[in-house]
């Protein structure tokens, strides 16, 4: 059983590392530019293609696509949210989620052919919840809101495959991206969508919940 997580340099992606390696897992983690885990930069295509090249032939069980980012925290409706920073982050919190599965969709069905059942887990944020619209970070709540769109689709397309997706929301987490303030230990959130990853399957395909398993509204 092997799992691939995108973004496992920091915070949630190197917690959950970490947690399946401790149970001997074994775990193939990427980053942009991290001595020891695999290069990937999941708003790059060529990055990504060359990712799916360098894994080819090798079944991959579970696919954490964790990469993301939160750029806009402090901009004003009047004269902020920049066409370059709307770009940026569609291009990592999407299109790389797409991308990212896209090509690693031969690893996914080969590790089904080895007797696992492949599992897609996105990592997305109740901030894209249509139900929990609060106002402002206008661009990370889009982003978030087509990430779990486009969960929901791929779960309708892979579900005759076999294949499971999950779409999570971490909580509010004290990592860089969370801030201080945060309400959830990142030992805590890890720990939680550790469990959900592993009881994923095609029973809840398409599902959105939280790292404490809360179902949450679309």
């Amino acid at each position: 059983m092997t799992i691939l997580i995108t973004g496992a340099n920091r915070g949630i992606g190197q917690g959950l590392a970490g947690e399946w390696r401790r149970e001997g897992k074994e775990v193939i983690g990427t980053a942009r530019n991290e001595p020891g885990l695999e290069q990937l930069d999941v708003a790059e295509p060529d990055s990504v293609s060359a990712l799916g090249k360098r894994l080819q032939g090798r079944p991959i069980s579970t696919l954490v696509c964790n990469a993301g980012i939160l750029m806009d925290r402090h901009e004003q409706l009047e004269a902020g949210y920049s066409p370059e920073l709307w770009a940026r982050h569609f291009q990592v919190n999407v299109t790389g989620v797409f991308l990212t599965v896209q090509a690693l969709m031969p690893n996914l069905r080969l590790a089904q052919e080895h007797g696992d059942t492949p599992k897609i887990a996105i990592v997305s944020s109740l901030l894209g919840s249509q139900a929990a619209a609060g106002g402002g970070r206008y661009i990370y709540r889009a982003s978030k809101a087509a990430a779990i769109n486009l969960g929901r689709n791929l779960a309708v397309d892979l579900r005759p495959e076999g294949i499971a997706v999950g779409i999570y929301h971490p909580g509010w987490v004290a990592t860089d991206m969370g801030g201080p303030e945060a309400e959830v230990s990142v030992e805590e959130s890890v720990d939680g969508l550790r469990r959900q990853i592993d009881n994923l399957n095609l029973t809840e395909t398409g599902c959105f919940k939280a790292w404490d398993g809360k179902v949450l509204p679309f």
